[in-house]
């Protein structure tokens, strides 16, 4: 029996201004090599090869210029690295403030963790290839949406992301924060509670040990580009109807033509067991008498039998990170916010 759980300047040579040559004005019509001719004037450099040229005075011209052209180019390369970094760190922080308010507040509702897994995949298993609309936007905020025989039993998930999700606005300075932002992240959470409870349980129920565990053998570094992901847009109105199977009443093939249709296969099914209802053995059951599941199924049981689970907390997370970018277009600098502007003749110096 498998355990369950839930981007350079090139180089520019220096110019060194040769001596002024003497010119010498005559009207003979005679040929000449390396002169201007004007009218019927020709100017004639004195056989002085060491003398400017036009092109010489040309080429010093464009030189100057090119040089004030890169000065400018790096002043404004450099005004804009810094906006970033700055936008990088107001998003970075907001992330972290909204991780641990949802850390908080999941874990205080332990019996909410299945049903937010499931509320974060009906919400994305919407997405459509042919048309490209649907996808994790939110839109199963909609009472009409979230009242669909599929997302039977959702509720209470989502009405504790709703308060959740007035504690985040009221501390955002970037504006609120995305229903298809919050949702995604409120499933990250729920996934690491997942995998901390495993570590737990794996040290005799010892939470300090447990955590030291999952800190030295866990999945945390694997979440880096679901991170980036940061930055979804909500729908405006809810999904179409018929895109989600009831899991609970889905046969294996149901599941994996849905599965395939958003381009995800056997495998990833299977790893994502823990969201298709709160019994994952019995889901498990289910899928291992598909040929074409069951081998996955089965590794990965034997995989949360192992301390650190490797193979089966980085392939959820790889599932839940590409699950949760479908249709997406990524706004990466949402949530950032003007720095507010110093008076420095306020200051007391």
């Amino acid at each position: 029996m498998g355990v369950a759980f839930l981007s350079t300047v090139p180089s520019l040579l220096p110019a060194v201004p040769p001596s002024f040559p003497a010119i010498a004005a005559t009207t003979r019509p005679s040929a000449f090599v390396g002169g201007i001719r004007c009218s019927k004037s020709e100017a004639n450099f004195s056989g002085d090869e060491d003398g400017f040229r036009r092109r010489d005075i040309l080429n010093g011209v464009a030189l100057s210029v090119g040089m004030e052209v890169i000065a400018s180019s790096v002043i404004l390369v450099e005004k804009a690295n810094a906006a970033d970094l700055i936008q990088r760190r107001q998003r970075s922080e907001f992330l972290s403030s909204i991780k641990r308010t949802l850390s908080t507040a999941i874990t205080g509702n332990p019996d909410l963790i299945s049903p937010i897994l499931t509320l974060a995949l009906n919400d994305a298993m919407t997405y459509d290839k042919g048309t490209k609309s649907g996808g994790p936007n939110g839109s199963i905020r909609f009472s009409s949406e979230i009242n669909r025989p599929e997302n039977k039993g959702l509720s209470a998930a989502l009405n504790l992301l709703e308060e959740t999700k007035k504690e985040i606005d009221s501390y955002s300075k970037g504006g609120p924060i995305a229903f298809a932002d919050l949702i995604e992240y409120a499933a990250q959470t729920a996934i690491k509670a997942t995998f901390l409870a495993a570590a737990i349980r794996k040290c005799g129920g010892n939470e300090e040990k447990g955590k030291l565990l999952y800190t030295a053998y866990g999945s945390n570094g694997q979440w880096a580009q679901f991170d980036k992901q940061f930055g979804r847009t909500d729908a405006q109105e809810p999904d179409p109807e018929g895109r989600i199977p009831q899991w609970d009443k889905a046969s294996v093939q149901e599941m994996k033509d849905k599965f395939s249709s958003v381009g995800l296969g056997p495998r990833q099914l299977a790893v994502m067991s823990a969201f298709l209802g709160p019994d994952q053995l019995a889901t498990e059951s289910l899928l291992a008498t598909d040929p074409d599941v069951a081998p996955w199924v089965q590794k990965y049981q034997r995989s949360r039998e192992t301390v650190s689970q490797t193979d089966y907390e980085v392939d959820l997370i790889a599932t839940h990170t590409k699950l949760g970018c479908l249709g997406q277009k990524i706004n990466y600098e949402a949530y950032t916010y003007p720095l507010q502007k110093v008076d420095l003749s306020k200051l007391k110096l």
